[in-house]
């Protein structure tokens, strides 16, 4: 498993024609790229995009504000936790073993802060401590929105669908995406419960997820369709762009929500820390998603149960 074999099976798509802040290109020019990315999500369904106008440095400024809030002592922590905003019981701090990605396997050894709605009413940390937090965050979720968008057009038109088809369906206040900035602590390996890892194996839920990793650790193993795990490694200035399972039904399976996880480092690795931020792109609440080819292959399914279904295994 080398970065070698990761970037045969990962291609690397060029995004510059539709990056951030320009204009809808025409079909035309549209047509390369859409091949691409259908090529890639008909294999393994992840790809990494260059130039999709969403800086590195925005990137490592929000991991920054991230880690000056997870290395805050638990008490503080605690005041934002998940599950204490009843509007939006997806928002807030998660403790490290307080989710099983996997959950067959203890907790995974991680802990996130979930932004899953840009709402006036929810509580953010303004503490000295964290200065920036909020606006940083807010406005680093508003870009994914953004960029997420344009990949959905871009997917619309490999499908051979209205390039709007998807954007129509992940406009509105009205949904469960959600950007978690992800941090795995150093581990002590004396404390490691049996199969206990950094993130268990999973697919993810929705309809696509964007990726922004620190640049420094690798982590992430994707499973090909062999059934292997193979490292993907970071490569700094690239987005990480996988399916989720709605996608693949949505698809009947044409395209693929691929397993991944992040195994525990090598003993000499464990002093490190590791930082990530995913962008989690799930339809409006209110969407019923149904096979594209008209086959009953998956029943149709409503986007919000399903993603409540899936969360109620992974928190215990």
């Amino acid at each position: 498993g080398t970065g070698d074999e990761a970037n045969m099976l990962v291609p690397i798509v060029d995004f510059s024609v539709y990056a951030v802040g320009k204009e809808q290109p025409t079909d035309e020019m549209l047509s390369d790229v859409a091949e691409k990315m259908r090529a890639a999500f008909c294999d393994i369904g992840f790809l990494y995009l260059q130039n999709t106008g969403i800086e590195q440095h925005e990137v490592n400024q929000a991991l920054e504000v991230s880690r000056k809030f997870f290395l805050q002592p638990t008490e503080f922590k605690m005041l934002f936790a998940r599950g204490s905003f009843p509007e939006r019981y997806n928002h807030g701090w998660i403790s490290s073993e307080g989710e099983s990605l996997n959950p067959k396997r203890p907790g995974d050894l991680k802990e996130a802060f979930n932004v899953s709605i840009l709402h006036p009413d929810l509580k953010w940390p303004s503490d000295e401590a964290v200065v920036g937090f909020h606006e940083v965050l807010e406005s680093f979720f508003q870009k994914c929105v953004d960029l997420s968008l344009r990949v959905m057009t871009v997917m619309a038109r490999s499908l051979g669908l209205p390039s709007d088809f998807f954007s129509t369906k992940h406009q509105s206040n009205n949904n469960s995406s959600t950007l978690r900035s992800l941090y795995y602590p150093p581990v002590d390996p004396s404390d490691v419960k049996l199969n206990q890892v950094r993130c268990g194996e999973h697919s993810d839920y929705g309809t696509i997820t964007l990726l922004f990793q620190d640049g420094v650790t690798t982590g992430l193993e994707v499973m090909t369709r062999a059934g292997d795990y193979v490292p993907v490694p970071s490569i700094p200035g690239h987005v990480l762009l996988n399916l989720g399972d709605l996608l693949q039904m949505w698809t009947s399976d044409l395209f693929v929500s691929s397993k991944h996880r992040v195994p525990l480092p090598t003993v000499e690795m464990m002093r490190g820390t590791r930082q990530s931020i995913a962008f989690f792109v799930q339809p409006d609440n209110d969407v019923m998603v149904s096979c594209l080819d008209g086959t009953n292959k998956y029943p149709p399914v409503n986007a919000l149960q399903y993603l409540e279904d899936r969360f109620a295994t992974s928190y215990k």
